[in-house]
């Protein structure tokens, strides 16, 4: 697939014309702020969202509503006539849509898939719209707050990983000659996310996904600050006295799987990311 990228200044048909081909048959990833902030919206608890709406713990939004353009499932979110009815709690994809971004060397790019604007098929009639660049389109959809969300998740995604390094690494486990752990990483980097979620169990994801901060919902980074908190302190009190390989190895496989979930939520590729993760501990001693 060809990847077009774009310039902050680059004009396109961007305007929308809400005819709501964009509602059907997609797959819109979570990050837990995003939860929040849907829950939020529809003025209820994001436990209730995420058992009502959600799929795979909380990371997808489920698309089970009437079907529409192409005979596609609508968004559950999405109403027929109206709209989306959760618009200003909407997640990151949906703001960006048909955009995508993605980080290389710590910058930011903006970019579509194919060589044809996505919008041209599914709303031709865009082309007849005001043309915005993409820095107007980013600030009439409001994207700011939830790319600082996005960002603040890859370093929690990242602390979790570490952490996983480090009762492999630190503890003795990879010196003993553990074989195990780097394979179970590899086999959850490439799992559907439905097996992933099962494997790590309701208690971590109900950890990862359903934080209990009441507070600092307007400011993202301040939120996943405090998800970080809360994750470091359950960790300890889980694993800070662990004793047996077998031990260590469990929870690093924990914690791996946890930020390989994580990962998928905030829209990076869980295999590409183990195989990484592998590597490295592999240069710091680690074998399978």
């Amino acid at each position: 697939m060809i990847t077009t990228k774009l310039r902050i200044h680059d004009t396109l048909p961007l305007s929308c014309s809400r005819t709501g081909t964009c509602c059907h048959g997609k797959l819109v990833l979570l990050n837990p702020w995003e939860l929040v902030c849907l829950a939020r919206e529809k003025k209820i608890t994001a436990r209730e969202f995420r058992d009502l709406y959600c799929e795979c713990g909380g990371i997808r939004l489920r698309f089970d509503g009437e079907a529409g353009w192409k005979n596609q499932l609508a968004c559950s979110q999405y109403i027929g006539n109206f709209g989306c009815s959760v618009h200003q709690g909407r997640p990151l994809s949906c703001r960006l849509y048909p955009l995508g971004r993605q980080i290389q060397s710590e910058e930011f790019h903006y970019m579509f898939q194919g060589d044809v604007f996505p919008c041209m098929e599914g709303c031709p009639e865009v082309s007849g719209l005001p043309l915005l660049t993409v820095g107007e389109y980013l600030e009439g959809q409001a994207t700011s707050s939830f790319e600082n969300a996005q960002d603040a998740y890859i370093d929690l995604m990242q602390n979790l990983a570490d952490i996983a390094f480090e009762l492999l690494l630190d503890t003795g486990l990879a010196e003993s000659g553990d074989t195990k752990t780097l394979p179970l990483w590899r086999k959850m980097g490439g799992e559907l996310p439905e097996v992933l979620t099962e494997r790590i169990g309701s208690e971590w994801i109900d950890s990862l996904m359903l934080p209990e901060i009441s507070d600092d919902l307007e400011d993202p980074v301040s939120f996943a600050r405090q998800h970080n908190e809360l994750l470091q302190w359950k960790v300890q009190q889980k694993f800070g006295a662990l004793k047996t390989n077998q031990e260590l190895h469990e929870a690093s496989v924990l914690l791996m799987g946890v930020a390989l979930h994580l990962a998928r939520g905030i829209g990076a590729n869980p295999e590409t990311l183990a195989e990484l993760w592998i590597a490295t501990a592999k240069n710091h001693g680690a074998t399978e």
